[in-house]
This record gives C-alpha cells, structure tokens and sequence, in this order.
C-alpha cells in the first residue's frame, strides 16, 4: 500500500492532514475527559448522578450549534482561521472547567468547550478533503479522524495512571494546554486550502449562497437527507457503546479493571478502523466498502451481545469500535465529497449537527431502556435496525453522487472540487 505521500499529494498536504491529526487527537481527549474524570468530580463537587448525567450532555449539546456554525464560517472566512479560533475556544474552556466550584459553572464551562469542539470538526474534513487528490480523500480525511479515537484512548491511560482519588482537574489541564501549545503550530504550518482561496480570488458569487440552497437546492435534497439519516443512525449506535460498554461489561459480572480493557480496545480498534476502512473507498470504491463495513457493524454486534468473557468482550469491543469507527470515518470522507468547495464546510458541519443529535439521543435512550430492566444484550440487538437504516442511507448517499463526484479512478473533472 502506497503511502499517503506517494500519492500526488499538493504541496504541504501531508503537513496540513498531520496537523489535522492532531487537533482530532486533542477533541478525542476532551470528549473522554469528563467521564474520565467524573467520578472524582462528582465526590468533590457533591453532584448526584442526574447532576452528572447532565455534565456528559452538556457538551455535546454544545458540539450541535458549534459544528453548524463552524461549518457556515468555514465557507465565508475560510477553514483556517476559523480552525484555529475553535482550537483556542475549546483550549481556554477546558481550563476553565478546572475552575468550576458548582454544578453551573460546571455546566458553563463544559458547553462553551463542546462548541469549540464541533465548530473544528468540519473544518478538519474539508482541510483534508482539500489536501488531497479526489482518489485519496477517503485516505486523508481517515488519517485525520483516527485521532479521535486515540485521543479518547490516552483520556483513558491518564485516568488509569492519575493518582490520588480526588485529583480530577489534571486531565482537563492536559485538555487545555495541548490546544494552546498548537495554535502556534497552526498559525506558522497550517496552509489555507487553494480551493478555497481560489474561489475567494475569483469573488464567486455562490460563496454568499444561503444555506438552503447550498444543501436542498440544485439536486443536493436526497445528497442531503441520506446523509444525515446514515450519521444519525451510526453516531447513536456508536455512541451508546461509547457511553455504555463499560456498564455492559460490569454487568456480566466482570472486573473494572476487565472494564476498562474492553474500553481501550474500543478505542484501538476505533483507530485502527478510522483510517484503514476509510481508505479502501478509494482501492475499492465506495459502495463495496459501505456493503462490507455495515455487515462488520452487525456481526460486531452480534459477537458483543453473545460475549461472556473478558477476552470475547475484548473482541467484540474491538470489532464494534473498527467497523462503527470506521463507518463513521467513511461518512466523514463521503461528507467532504457530496459537496463542492463553496459550500462543503456549510455541508459538512450541518451533517455532523444532525449526527450529534444521535451522540445524545443513543446513550439517553439506553439509559431509560436499561433503567426499565431490559438487559444490555438486548440493546445491542435491538441497534441492529438502525444500522440497517443507516446502511441503506449511506447507499443511497453514493447513488446520488453527482458524476463528477465519483472516485478519480472512475471519472474526474477538475470543477467538482
């Protein structure tokens, strides 16, 4: 397999999705943080678990405006600037979280951090969709999403390594400082996207497009809605085992220690998924890998459900992360694709909007499905429709590819992007 540098890419292209890498990296530690640090946090701030529950919604709350208006920023200011002023938001309220004394401020702090968090997320994919050739988008835009994962793996091995049972504001400040330390980086390495300032010189004027018309007009409706049905029902699978598996694996009788293996497998497998799945749409074509990656999903799920053991819940935690992970990385590339340059950042951010509601709407509903005794087992089961659903969406999405959307290997016209 050639390497993302032996494929044509622009000049400064491997820097820009190494960039990208790492701003993904530090989102994914942020996002595991507070529930790293949760159980701490509630004894010295004196929260009750509903208290708590809220503090895990709160700042995914956040990343629904924030992906939204970061995405519509991105196509009027370019992906640049406003990059690195959501790394600065999310940098400075993550130490403004260590500063919380009550449940409020706890709150504040941790919204105005998600909105930094989803404002960088379509930026990210429409930086790396631009850094690279058509034939290797799915390549780049999975290179960068792998941070994610890993992030939310480190959040991982700084709780198991973090001493003292009070100490929770550590992880937070290492949440804060990384932000911080690479917006410098940003603002000396970091290139604007040439096509983006190609069309900002040529004063186009569908750069001022309404967003309506950048995502229902122009045969964009079914582009649109088939792409945020699959984000929909693969974030709220994804994220009720993001939020749950631990409980799940406790629940069979097992260790926390056992717990938190199944969980940093996850997380591997999800890196590991995010980049490998996501650049074989590239070698073997999009519908194939989508057909292939949901089958994973399913039998994933299936091996979870029928998991007994350490070592099977470890597999099937790993599986689950791969293909999910990996899906999403997929529809991340897909996103960065359906749309041209002029509003791809508009398109990308109003999908992962949409997708973030299934981030809240997964682990809520577990929550009040578990709480009325159905066995986590069965939960897992009864996703397999939504995965189904998204599948089917997913389909649909690349169908209604405009042909100048296709791979390179396909078709290639040099307007579409």
């Amino acid at each position: 397999m050639k390497s993302l540098n032996d494929q044509r890419l622009p000049s400064g292209g491997v820097l820009t999705i190494a960039l990208c890498f790492v701003v993904a990296l530090l989102e994914g530690l942020d996002l595991q943080s507070t529930g790293v640090a949760a159980p701490r946090m509630a004894r010295e701030l004196m929260l009750a678990k509903d208290q708590l529950g809220w503090a895990f919604s709160i700042g995914a709350l956040g990343l629904l405006p924030g992906a939204a208006i970061g995405g519509r920023l991105a196509d009027r200011l370019g992906r640049k600037p406003v990059l690195m002023l959501s790394v600065a938001l999310f940098g400075i309220f993550s130490m403004a979280t260590t500063m919380a004394w009550d449940l409020n401020s706890l709150l504040a702090a941790r919204f105005l951090t998600g909105l930094g968090v989803g404002a960088a997320m379509p930026n990210l994919v429409a930086l790396c969709s631009e850094a690279a050739p058509p034939e290797r988008r799915g390549a780049a835009v999975g290179a960068m999403y792998c941070g994610m994962p890993f992030g939310a793996a480190l959040a991982a091995v700084i709780g198991i390594a973090s001493p003292g049972d009070h100490d929770w504001r550590h992880i937070f400040y290492i949440g804060s400082i990384g932000p911080l330390l690479t917006l410098p980086l940003l603002a000396l390495f970091l290139r604007e996207s040439n096509r983006f300032e190609t069309l900002a010189r040529q004063a186009s004027a569908s750069v001022s497009v309404s967003i309506s018309n950048a995502l229902w007009r122009e045969g964009r409706a079914g582009t649109t809605l088939a792409l945020w049905c699959s984000y929909l029902g693969t974030l709220v699978v994804l994220y009720f085992l993001m939020n749950w598996l631990p409980s799940m694996v406790l629940n069979r009788g097992l260790t926390p220690v056992q717990a938190g293996v199944v969980q940093m497998m996850f997380n591997i497998g999800g890196g590991v998924g995010a980049v490998t799945i996501a650049s074989f749409t590239d070698r073997l074509g999009r519908r194939s890998t989508l057909i292939g990656t949901y089958i994973g999903i399913a039998l994933a799920l299936c091996a979870l459900a029928g998991a007994t053991g350490g070592t099977s819940m470890a597999l099937g935690g790993l599986l689950a992360g791969l293909f999910l992970v990996g899906a999403q990385s997929v529809l991340y590339a897909l996103a960065g694709a359906a749309y041209p340059t002029h509003i791809r950042g508009t398109g990308v951010g109003a999908a992962i909007a949409v997708g973030r509601v299934g981030s809240m709407v997964g682990p809520l509903l577990a929550g009040q499905l578990l709480a009325l005794g159905q066995s986590p087992a069965t939960l897992v089961m009864a996703s397999i429709p939504l995965i189904v659903i998204a599948a089917i969406s997913a389909l649909v999405l690349v169908s209604n590819f405009p042909r100048e959307a296709l791979p390179a290997s396909r078709v290639f016209n040099n307007k579409s992007i």
